[in-house]
């Protein structure tokens, strides 16, 4: 039965507690402990039972406990005191402002497909989700101006069960949007009063038809993030579908989803009157974004698509997070002409110019349309995620820019960090406000800060970590006790749960995504030797094991089954547990925990990883393959390294060394030395390793230090392109197209005719060689190129490996017949066998990278 008409109840608040639905509907809850005390002293049953989220604890409470908490005098003092930290809290600038002056409006917009912000907002999947949150909180701590944009999805991802036979199962819950922290965001109304404002949208083409976008917001402390939806009246019941599940349906549903991510965004958020001078976009599904932005331009500005691709390529950043083709979004042909055989008329280009973006080689016609490759074509500032993964993607994305060396294209890394505020438990950050006081918050990426750990009593450090592991065990044991009872096992079962994992027991943690290249059984491949090293009476050892595979990986969901059936055999089944719906609040008892993090990925496949990061920062130790970020934290004195970076080609016999390997680290290591107690039955060795872990890892892994980063790295000088090639008309963009232009047509006459030394095959240590060249540079201006002397070591095939690039100066003007005269010195600070050769690039004071055109001479 449709209802006639629908309105919203909100919940009648006493007047001493107005500000509670202030305090629910911005996130800082999800970092702030003093916040989340306040909802949880609320009710604490609600609490638990919808999800830790405080807009429903509002919705549900009755009407009689709000009257008897609003006359309780402790708790209107914490309230109080909540409300006016929060309040505080806003009227900061932070570090942006301090330094860069305050900015009225967001100068950054950050898309992402996905936003792991707290358990009760479930739009994430994993990784890439829990670090795009993380982002927006630290940008909210450091007060960039920066506002979010991603999708509200009604179901999200999916919420895990496993069958009897340890199977993974599906459901797919919708969310309630009205009892979450999510407001609806309204047109603004002229009225005095009278009827509530209509609902703020905005339109995008499909084939034959519009879709209507609605906009929804979530506060994050003072980063506004703007999450769209097409679940709306007046869209068809299959665009209504677009957003309803986050990476679910086929390949036309994924380029519909990220159509309204990218086009959508930038529509909603000049709708909403935010115009950012930067757009980060954070992996490909939101590419889309910068076709958009050019369109505009010329629409807004008059100015041709040259032009404007100059001004959006210069203020645009992409964050790649994926090192293996397959897991880059990429469309045939036939798909992108559905959907945008009407768009690239409005850019001006041809169905072949518009196709070449995003393809690698643009003329070969076969290829698919790479959302990454549009990425990288439309942006100026690219990077990959971990120092291993950029190496990795300089490879993999290299037929972007032919002719340049692997090491030189154009792709930096930023190592990811954790917002450390977010991971930290509330034992811990107390142990952190007494001795390390409030700046370990504040300023979490400064290395003093983390020296005071050293003065924290081992015993306090060693007894909050105690509490922690036991809250760990009552919570697994919980855990398991409600999966045997949906499963509707018996009362044997059930009463074995309550005994299962031991609180003072040596306890591992694996919790991530069951992709096969994680490898979750690499512990389990000799069971006999496990069983061994679990069981040990006087120093048992325990593992907890956690994740979902994709809806349609069948290989990660057996290996989900495999775990679940060994933790079956009578051997382990106290010392194994496999907990079901891998979600925020599974990640944080087990991050605040555990006393190992066990990661074991085939390299170089993990692009980085976060989660060991999180347990470094609570004091738990990592022993992990030297992959994606432990490859640069690891050092002996913070955790331990499985192998030492090889590879082989056979996977199998890779397999059998690394678990080895591992088993012997556990035997001979880290078991004897979680167990080696002084007469305090502190373990010594182990908490030393504890506070370095903290010392030295923190600080770095944050993503404080990250947003900082990208913002000194990034956004500020992407903020100076964008001023300086849009002022006055797009005078600049124009030339700078122009220049272009008429670079690419000339290039090709450019060449170098000679090279000379003043050596004989043989230098010295410490005695630079003289190198000049002669440039035949026909119609090209000397200003318009850049000459370099690129020398280096040579491989044992003759290849230059790891070459420095020198600038030659000319000798003096061109002649008459279009020559000119270069020279540098070659450094020779090592010996053995070196070569060098000679290259030209395009120069230009607007380009900010000389090999970003990806025109190059050789000698």
């Amino acid at each position: 039965m449709r209802p006639l008409r629908t309105f919203t109840i909100e919940p009648s608040l006493p007047e001493e507690l107005a500000g509670l639905m202030e305090l629910a509907y911005n996130l800082r809850w999800a970092w702030r402990g003093e916040i989340r005390e306040v909802f949880r002293r609320l009710d604490q049953s609600l609490w638990e039972q919808t999800g830790h989220n405080p807009v429903a604890i509002l919705g549900q409470i009755s009407q009689d406990r709000l009257n008897a908490v609003s006359r309780d005098p402790g708790f209107i003092s914490q309230f109080h005191r909540a409300y006016a930290e929060l309040r505080e809290y806003l009227s900061k600038d932070g570090w942006y402002g301090e330094v860069h002056g305050h900015a009225d409006s967001p100068r950054v917009a950050y898309f992402c497909a996905e936003y792991g912000l707290t358990e009760c907002l479930p739009i994430y999947s994993g990784g890439l989700g829990v670090l795009a949150g993380d982002h927006l909180k630290s940008a909210s701590e450091l007060g960039l101006p920066l506002v979010g944009v991603g999708l509200l999805y009604q179901q999200g991802y999916f919420r895990q069960r496993l069958n009897a036979d340890g199977w993974q199962l599906e459901l797919f819950p919708r969310n309630d949007f009205h009892n979450l922290p999510v407001q609806q965001v309204r047109q603004e109304s002229g009225d005095d009063g009278g009827a509530r404002p209509e609902p703020l949208t905005v339109e995008v083409d499909f084939p034959g038809r519009k879709v209507k976008v609605g906009i929804w917001l979530v506060r994050v402390g003072r980063v506004n993030l703007y999450l769209l939806d097409t679940n709306l009246p007046g869209n068809t019941p299959e665009d209504r579908q677009i957003t309803a599940q986050l990476y679910g349906g086929d390949q036309e549903m994924r380029i519909r989803q990220e159509i309204i991510l990218g086009i959508g965004g930038v529509r909603a958020l000049t709708a909403l009157g935010i115009r950012p001078k930067v757009f980060h976009m954070n992996e490909g599904h939101s590419a889309f974004l910068g076709l958009e932005r050019i369109r505009m331009l010329m629409v807004e500005h008059g100015v041709p698509f040259e032009a404007a691709r100059e001004a959006v390529v210069a203020s645009n950043v992409f964050t790649t997070h994926t090192p293996v083709p397959a897991g880059n979004d990429a469309f045939e042909a036939w798909l992108i002409e559905r959907y945008f055989s009407e768009y690239w008329g409005q850019l001006g280009l041809s169905r072949e110019q518009f196709l070449a973006l995003g393809r690698q080689n643009g003329n070969n016609g076969d290829e698919p349309f790479s959302l990454t490759v549009l990425a990288l074509r439309l942006s100026s500032s690219r990077n990959a995620v971990s120092k291993l993964h950029g190496d990795v993607s300089r490879k993999l994305w290299s037929g972007v820019w032919p002719g340049l060396p692997v090491d030189e294209v154009p792709i930096i890394h930023i190592t990811n960090g954790v917002h450390t505020g977010s991971w930290i438990s509330y034992d811990l950050a107390g142990l952190y406000d007494r001795y390390l006081g409030p700046d370990w918050q504040e300023q979490p990426a400064a290395a003093k800060v983390w020296e005071a750990v050293d003065q924290i009593p081992d015993t306090e450090l060693w007894r909050t970590h105690e509490r922690r592991r036991e809250r760990l065990v009552a919570f697994a044991r919980r855990r398991l006790r409600d999966q045997l009872q949906r499963r509707g096992a018996g009362s044997a079962e059930l009463a074995a749960a309550e005994e299962v994992l031991d609180p003072e027991a040596l306890t591992i943690g694996f919790a991530r995504r069951f992709a096969t290249y994680k490898r979750a059984n690499l512990i389990l491949q000799d069971t006999q030797r496990l069983s061994r090293l679990l069981n040990n009476p006087k120093m048992p050892v325990q593992i907890i094991f956690s994740g979902k595979a994709h809806p349609r990986d069948n290989p990660g969901k057996d290996l989900i089954r495999q775990i679940v059936h060994i933790a079956r055999a009578p051997e382990f089944r106290r010392s194994i547990v496999f907990l079901e719906d891998y979600d925020l609040s599974v990640a944080r008892y087990l991050v605040q925990g555990v006393d190992v993090w066990l990661n074991t990925p085939l390299r170089p496949m993990e692009a980085s990883g976060t989660s060991g990061m999180k347990v470094a920062a609570n004091g738990g130790l990592n022993v992990s393959v030297l992959d994606g970020w432990w490859n640069e934290g690891y050092s002996p004195d913070v955790g331990w390294a499985i192998g030492s970076g090889e590879s082989y080609e056979d996977l199998d016999y890779q397999n059998a060394v690394e678990s080895h390997a591992l088993y012997d680290l556990l035997e001979k290591e880290v078991v004897p030395m979680f167990y080696s107690r002084g007469q305090d039955g502190l373990p010594r060795g182990w908490i030393g390793r504890m506070k370095a872990a903290m010392r030295k890892l923190a600080p770095v892994f944050n993503t404080n230090r990250l947003v900082r980063e990208y913002c000194e790295t990034f956004y500020l000088p992407a903020m100076r392109r964008w001023g300086v090639l849009t002022a006055e008309g797009f005078v600049e963009a124009r030339g700078l197209a122009e220049w272009k232009q008429r670079l690419r047509e000339q290039f090709s006459e450019v060449r170098v005719e000679s090279v000379h030394d003043n050596m004989n095959g043989v230098s010295r240590v410490g005695r630079p060689v003289r190198v000049e060249a002669t440039v035949f540079l026909g119609p090209v201006s000397p200003e318009d190129i850049l000459v370099q002397l690129y020398h280096g070591r040579l491989d044992a095939d003759g290849q230059l490996q790891h070459g420095e690039a020198v600038d030659m100066q000319p000798l003096g003007p061109p002649g008459e017949d279009a020559r000119v005269g270069y020279v540098a010195e070659m450094p020779c600070q090592w010996t053995g066998l070196a070569g060098y050769t000679i290259r030209i690039l395009p120069r230009h004071r607007a380009l900010p990278d000389a090999r970003e055109m990806g025109l190059i001479k050789w000698a």
